[in-house]
């Protein structure tokens, strides 16, 4: 590995970052998700989000071609989402709680907040491929967000808001 990618690996390792489950539908309408912590807001009007797959993902050839997928923003206590949809266990979904929505996605069930979105745009960047999505339905519930940081989970500590 050259200096600059460790170094760039070592700089963008101690960002903290929120963690996200990504799921959709496969072509047989079987879910499939994934944990993604490139996850941002674009743009206000139209309510627009992005996050990026590495193109060698094995979920990678779905998501391309899938029209709607969902954003599960995760809350504090559910690292087990996280280490299931990061994992290489075959049937993700069984070890999980879900159901699927009007808009035919599944849903991880008490979640932070979950995004339903429309695919907008797909950007092809290097090794990674940027999905943009245009939000059609937010549900939030208020909890507090899990964190990832130098490949560590936790919360905000109270102490950040003193």
């Amino acid at each position: 590995m050259t200096d600059k990618v460790t170094a760039f690996k070592q700089a963008l390792g101690n960002y903290p970052t929120g963690v996200t489950v990504v799921t959709a539908c496969n072509n047989l309408n079987e879910p499939i998700g994934l944990t993604v912590n490139s996850f941002a807001s674009v743009s206000i009007d139209p309510l627009l989000i992005l996050w990026s797959l590495d193109k060698k993902s094995q979920l990678h050839p779905f998501f391309n071609t899938t029209e709607k997928f969902v954003v599960n923003i995760l809350a504090h206590e559910q690292t087990h989402l996280c280490t299931v949809f990061s994992s290489k266990i075959a049937d993700r979904f069984a070890q999980v709680h879900w159901s699927t929505s009007a808009h035919g996605l599944p849903i991880l069930h008490d979640t932070l907040a979950t995004l339903q979105c429309e695919t907008y745009n797909k950007i092809d960047a290097g090794d990674h491929t940027i999905f943009i999505g245009q939000v059609l339905q937010i549900d939030n519930r208020q909890k507090e967000p899990l964190l990832y940081h130098r490949r560590h989970l936790g919360q905000i500590p109270t102490s950040f808001y003193e």
